[in-house]
């Protein structure tokens, strides 16, 4: 059996050897494997035992890891996605690329941030990152981590992260308010139906018409401009399937 380890194989390796990191791990290669570690990639583990041969121009890296997570989460609000871990132990450690692909197949994995590490120290770190506004569906979310020279490994969350349906029709309030003359507004529907945003002066006459048409369930976001319009109060309205709200905001310019 022949391993060739490149980019895209030692993803693999890492995202399953090193869900979190442990303290101790050990890879073994069966007699007579043949190991090509390509230039730029590493294997690493506290003990590697080869029963066959070696060739690359890669490495292998045994002993202590460069950093050492103790947890690895993440929990839900609405259609975020909040994400912890903890390291005990960092050695040279840039920081963190971010992240996610779905559960469907060929997702692939995107960067989604990149949080800056510590760089050495004997002290625990806790990090922290939340990926906002996602679409419904399953997702999954592995750390890169990154040391200054280059070199990385992954860490896998367990388990997949489901952005669940809507259970109810709501609208959010603009943000940034007052807004300067932008802002965004997020609603959510249950159900497939045809949906209204409409902004009013307060007279009640129409300024601006946001949304109106027929939705999928999710969760969504709209941008209203008030560029052409006078400072003001001003109040907008969702009608969908005889769900209605009404919200103020404030342009100022």
């Amino acid at each position: 059996m022949k391993l060739i380890y490149g980019i895209m194989l030692l993803t693999f390796l890492f995202s399953k050897e090193l869900l979190y990191s442990q303290a101790y791990s050990e890879i073994i290669y069966e007699a007579g494997t043949q190991i090509e570690v390509q230039a730029g990639a590493d294997v690493c583990a506290t003990n590697i035992i080869v029963n066959g041969s070696f060739s690359g121009g890669g490495t292998f890296c045994t002993g202590a890891l460069p950093v050492t997570l103790s947890e690895f989460s993440a929990s839900t609000n609405k259609n975020n996605v909040m994400l912890r871990w903890k390291t005990e132990i960092e050695q040279n450690n840039s920081g963190f690329d971010i992240e996610r692909r779905t559960n469907e197949n060929g997702s692939v994995w995107m960067k989604t941030a990149f949080i800056q590490g510590n760089g050495t120290t004997n002290e625990p770190k806790v990090y922290s990152y939340t990926d906002k506004k996602l679409q419904t569906g399953i997702y999954q979310y592995r750390l890169k981590q990154i040391d200054y020279n280059g070199n990385y490994e992954y860490f896998s969350l367990q388990g997949d992260v489901n952005i669940s349906k809507p259970t109810e029709f709501s609208i959010g309030q603009n943000y940034p308010n007052p807004s300067n003359p932008k802002s965004t507004i997020d609603y959510q529907m249950p159900v497939k139906s045809r949906v209204n945003i409409s902004v009013y002066n307060m007279l009640g006459q129409l300024v601006s018409q946001l949304v109106n048409e027929v939705k999928e369930p999710g969760h969504y976001s709209v941008e209203f401009d008030g560029g052409n319009l006078a400072s003001g109060t001003y109040l907008y309205r969702i009608i969908s399937e005889g769900f209605t709200e009404v919200k103020k905001m404030i342009l100022v310019k």
